[in-house]
C-alpha cells in the first residue's frame, strides 16, 4: 500500500515511479478523490460540531422550559446530513483503497529497468556448472528410473502437478527441509515457527494476494485460504502489532507445504517437479528498522546462498528488473540453481525488500523510545530454500551413469547414513 501523504508531497515522482513497473501515471485520479474525500471530512467536521452545540442547546432549553422544537428539527436534519456525507466519505475511502491495493511496490532506484528476465542483471555467481561425461537426464527420468517417483499415481488422485515420493527420496525431502531449518535457526539466527497452512482474507491482503492474485490461490469453500508460502503467516506475525525499535530485525523461519493454482503457467514445466500445485519450503522472514532493511537483505540473501554452498551446487544470483519483481517488492534478489540434465540455471529462491508496503497493509509498526508516535517497519522474506527445487537440484547434480544419486556429504545424517541412493 502506498501513503497518500508522499503521494500529494511528490505526485510526479511516484508516476515516474507507476511508469517504470509499466502502469500508467495515477497521481491525478488518487489526488482527484483524495482532495474530495477530505473535503467531505473538513465539511462533517463542521457538521458534528453545528449537531453538538444544537444538542446541548436543546438540553438548556429544555431545562428552563423553553420551546426547542425548531433546535429539535434542525439536530435531525444535522443528522441525516451527516449520515449521508459519511455514506459519501466511505464510498470515496473504498475506491482510494481499491486503486491503492491494486497498484504494486515502488522500484528501488538501483532495480533495472526491463520487461522479463532476460533483462535481469547477474550480480555474482558461484562454482562451476556440472557436466557429467555421460548425458545428464533430469530428475523426473532419475526418479521414476529409481522407482521412487510417480506422476502417475498423483495423478490419479490429484490431477496433473503433483508427485508420490516414497522411500529414499521422501526421506531426502524430509532431509533437506530439516538441513535448512537447521542451518538457519542454528547459525543464521532465525526462530522456527510452526503457522497455519489455513489463514483468512485479512492475512493475504496484508501481504499482497489480494485482491489482485486471487486466482493464483485455492480457497476453501468456508472462505480459508491455503497457504502459498509461509512468507503470508510469518509476515501476518505482525499484523496490527507495535513493537519496540530495539527489538528489530525480527527473524523468523518455518519449513511448510504451499499450494498455488499456477494459472498463468499453462504449457510451463508441465513434466516434473518444478511447477506443481503443491510443493513444500523453506521461508524467511524478517521485520526489519527502515534504516537497516537493504543491509538485511543482503544478509538474507547471503544465508539461502549458504544453502547450495553447502549442498555443493552451482547457481547464480541475479538482481531482477521492474517487469520481473513481484508485486510486493521494492528490489529483489533472485538465486538460480545450475541443472545439468535441462542444461539451465533454474530458480530456487527469490529475497525481496518490500519496504514498507505490506507494513501499511497489516499495520505493522515499531515504537522508538523516546519519541513520539509509531512508524511502519519494512518486512523482508526469501525462499530458504524452496525444498523441492533443491532435490532436483540435487538429483541432477549429484546423479551417476548407472542412474543411482550420490547423497550430498552434508545430508548424510539426516539420511541415516546413506551415502547413495539406488533403485
Amino acid at each position: 500500500m502506498h501513503d497518500l501523504k508522499s503521494i500529494r508531497e511528490m505526485p510526479k515522482e511516484f508516476d515516474a515511479g507507476m511508469a517504470r513497473r509499466g502502469h500508467p501515471p495515477q497521481s491525478a485520479k488518487l489526488l482527484e478523490l483524495d482532495t474530495e474525500r477530505r473535503k467531505l471530512q473538513t465539511e462533517l467536521q463542521d457538521l458534528l460540531q453545528r449537531r453538538n452545540e444544537a444538542s446541548r442547546e436543546v438540553g438548556v432549553k429544555k431545562k428552563k422550559g423553553e420551546n426547542a422544537d425548531d433546535l429539535v428539527t434542525e439536530v435531525q436534519g444535522l443528522k441525516d446530513k451527516i449520515a449521508a456525507l459519511e455514506g459519501q466519505e466511505r464510498d470515496i475511502g473504498a475506491k482510494l483503497t481499491d486503486i491503492l491495493s491494486g497498484l504494486p511496490n515502488l522500484a528501488a532506484l538501483d532495480v533495472p529497468v526491463g520487461d522479463d528476465e532476460y533483462d535481469n542483471e547477474e550480480i555474482r555467481s558461484h562454482g562451476e556448472p556440472t557436466r557429467p561425461d555421460f548425458p545428464a537426464k533430469e530428475h523426473f527420468d532419475l526418479g521414476e528410473g529409481l522407482g521412487l517417483m510417480s506422476f502417475d499415481l498423483a495423478a490419479k488422485m490429484s490431477g496433473a502437478r503433483f508427485v508420490v515420493l516414497r522411500g529414499a527420496l521422501a526421506r531426502l525431502e524430509r532431509s533437506l527441509g530439516s538441513f535448512m531449518l537447521d542451518l538457519h535457526t542454528v547459525e543464521h539466527g532465525y526462530t522456527e515457527i510452526l503457522p497455519p497452512y489455513l489463514v483468512k482474507d485479512n492475512a493475504m491482503y496484508g501481504t499482497g494476494q489480494l485482491p489482485k492474485f486471487a486466482s493464483d490461490l485455492f480457497r476453501t469453500e468456508d472462505g480459508f485460504w491455503l497457504i502459498p508460502t509461509a512468507e503470508v503467516p510469518l509476515t501476518n506475525l505482525m499484523a496490527d502489532e507495535v513493537v519496540d525499535a530495539g527489538d528489530l530485525p525480527i527473524r523468523v523461519t518455518a519449513w511448510t507445504p504451499c499450494f498455488r493454482e499456477e494459472a498463468g503457467a499453462a504449457g510451463k514445466d508441465t513434466r516434473g517437479m518444478i511447477r506443481q500445485h503443491q510443493f513444500s519450503k523453506v521461508e524467511m522472514v524478517s521485520i526489519a528498522h527502515p534504516d537497516e532493511s537493504d543491509n538485511e537483505l543482503e544478509r538474507m540473501t547471503n544465508c539461502a546462498e549458504e544453502v547450495l554452498k553447502r549442498l555443493g551446487l552451482s547457481y547464480r544470483v541475479v538482481k531482477l528488473c521492474t517487469g520481473d519483481m513481484g508485486f510486493g517488492a521494492r528490489k529483489t534478489y533472485d538465486i538460480e540453481v545450475w541443472l545439468p540434465g535441462q542444461g539451465r540455471f533454474r530458480e530456487i529462491s527469490s529475497c525481496s525488500n518490500c519496504w514498507d508496503f505490506q507494513a501499511r497493509r497489516m499495520g505493522a509498526r515499531f515504537k522508538t523510545q523516546g519519541e513520539k508516535g509509531t512508524s511502519f517497519a519494512h518486512t523482508l522474506n526469501g525462499s530458504g530454500v524452496a525444498v523441492g527445487r533443491a532435490m532436483v537440484a540435487v538429483l541432477e547434480n549429484y546423479q551417476n551413469e548407472d542412474g543411482s544419486i550420490t547423497v550430498p556429504e552434508v545430508l548424510r545424517p539426516y539420511m541415516g547414513g546413506l551415502t547413495k541412493i539406488v533403485a
